[in-house]
């Protein structure tokens, strides 16, 4: 008997991924809403002067880790970065999507820290400076924080193990075909503003 071995096809793949997504949409909408209301939250509202101390030190090392770096340097830190992000948004949302809400919450509040910080030095027109470096940036940090909200959910299903493991290779696959490619993009962009800014 010859074994029925199913060949890899990629646009099946990229259907079921985008299946999921959908499937996954509310979730996904939930971390966009939360995400900006903290963004505001961020922007509108002093933080007290421990927290804000605590950011500005986090800047601070940020920007002493980056100086020096060459063009592709910058665009491998930052990838790397984001990629550790959101992948651990993703898998660890697992445990009741409690960690991807806090990054959601804490990546929303910085966001609107530090646009403030900048209209404060430059105005508003810096913000349009800001832009590109979250086009491809933030739909990927949403999608994998989104499908870590999902995933906490299987435990309330009534058929856990079975929910577990469809969540995990969904999101995986998701992960790999559409968040990777779009954090690779926002790499390349941020890595090479970064670098003539710089």
């Amino acid at each position: 008997m010859k074994e029925n071995k199913k060949k890899f096809n990629l646009k099946e793949e990229y259907k079921k991924s985008w299946n999921y997504l959908k499937e996954a949409k509310i979730f996904i909408y939930t971390v966009v809403t939360v995400f900006f209301i903290f963004v505001l939250i961020g922007f509108f509202i002093s933080a007290p002067d421990f927290l804000t101390e605590q950011i500005l030190e986090f800047i601070e090392e940020l920007l002493e880790k980056t100086q020096g770096m060459s063009q592709l340097e910058l665009i491998k830190f930052i990838f790397l970065n984001n990629l550790q992000s959101s992948f651990y948004g993703m898998i660890f949302g697992v445990l009741l999507g409690i960690f991807p809400m806090i990054a959601t919450i804490a990546n929303g509040y910085l966001l609107g820290f530090v646009a403030s910080i900048s209209v404060e030095n430059g105005g508003f027109l810096i913000l349009w400076r800001l832009l590109p470096h979250g086009i491809f940036e933030l739909p990927a940090i949403f999608i994998s924080l989104g499908l870590g909200l999902k995933f906490g959910t299987f435990i309330f299903q009534k058929r856990k193990l079975e929910s577990f493991k469809e969540y995990f290779f969904n999101s995986l696959r998701v992960f790999f075909l559409i968040v990777l490619p779009l954090l690779i993009i926002a790499g390349i962009i941020e890595g090479s503003l970064m670098s003539i800014v710089g």
